[in-house]
């Protein structure tokens, strides 16, 4: 039987620790505030991150980390992107020989510009076969509802993701696997930051053909900086790439669309965050993906003009001129 711990208790973290239980393993999941772990142990609730949901009876909550990873055959990694290393580097030494990491995180490292399945392994010292990223259409609230969706698996070792795959396929769950880490991360990463371009375009009132072009433009965007960085084609159109694009562009359950709606109603940046709650990783993650795509001299003027919007005083009202504003080409280019 696998034990899996999960290190998160949002509404992701929980309930992919749901779907590890239904899947058949035992689960315990740790979060930064002790009296969710205590409600996760006692109650199998999590009434702040995942409201109204039964957990099942395998998960259960614990306060202490290194206490939740001891012996866990999984280590799930669920926490914000920017305070990953944080979380983990004091974990390294407690992590069970022969376990394997699986990131559930989608962001790049600010001032590092590593992706997440870096950060995890160079936090826990596992080497790349060892560490796992887990991507797709994958909004907590519908999963939590056990409504059918397909996910991506992928690490540099075929093994280990078939393992991870293994402990978390249910009839509702179903995972695919392969062995593009770069091209899944990336997708997971820039996707929440075109969510944000698409939210703040709804925020201002612009309609779906304005949502189609960022989407699609967005996709383009996505897929030149991953083949700059090593990533297989085959990965864009897939479930970690259009997939998780379209549902979290599309959908009012995802924070990054709506930070940006909230912003494109004229909200600053620190009131969209307080009032839309929870971690719209796009936001920081912007920043780093930007700094990627310069270093590696691929033009992304969707992501450019999140940043700038975000980060840099442009005005909402400026971003739409600003990306129909470029020089006309062939639409591939």
């Amino acid at each position: 039987m696998t034990r899996a711990a999960v290190l998160g208790a949002g509404a992701w973290g929980t309930t992919f620790a749901a779907v590890l239980a239904d899947a058949g393993c035992d689960v315990t999941v740790w979060g930064r505030d002790a009296a969710v772990c205590e409600a996760i142990a006692r109650d199998h609730r999590n009434e702040r991150y995942l409201p109204g949901v039964d957990l099942p009876a395998r998960v259960t909550g614990e306060a202490d980390p290194a206490a939740a990873v001891a012996g866990a055959d999984l280590v799930v990694v669920a926490v914000p992107s920017q305070s990953a290393r944080a979380v983990l580097t004091p974990l390294a030494g407690a992590v069970a020989p022969g376990a394997v990491a699986v990131s559930l995180m989608k962001g790049v490292e600010l001032a590092t510009d590593r992706r997440m399945s870096e950060v995890v392994g160079e936090a826990l010292a596992l080497p790349a076969g060892r560490v796992a990223v887990l991507s797709g259409p994958n909004l907590a609230a519908e999963i939590a509802a056990r409504q059918p969706t397909a996910t991506v698996v992928a690490s540099a070792d075929a093994g280990t993701a078939e393992r991870v795959a293994a402990a978390c396929a249910t009839g509702y769950f179903r995972p695919y696997t392969n062995d593009d880490v770069v091209g899944v991360e990336l997708c997971g990463a820039v996707k929440n930051v075109i969510a944000l371009a698409v939210g703040i375009s709804q925020g201002r009132g612009l309609g779906y053909n304005t949502m189609a072009t960022i989407i699609t433009r967005g996709l383009v965007e996505i897929t030149r900086l991953g083949l700059a960085l090593g990533a297989k084609a085959e990965t864009f159109p897939g479930l970690a790439g259009m997939g998780d694009l379209m549902a979290t562009c599309a959908s009012p359950d995802s924070r990054n669309h709506r930070l940006g709606l909230a912003i494109g109603r004229g909200l600053s940046l620190d009131e969209a965050v307080a009032t839309t709650g929870g971690t719209a990783e796009g936001v920081k993650s912007s920043r780093s993906v930007l700094d990627l795509a310069e270093r590696a001299g691929v033009e992304m003027p969707i992501t450019h003009a999140v940043v700038q919007v975000l980060h840099e005083g442009l005005p909402v009202d400026a971003l739409a001129p600003l990306l129909l504003g470029r020089p006309r080409k062939a639409e591939g280019l």
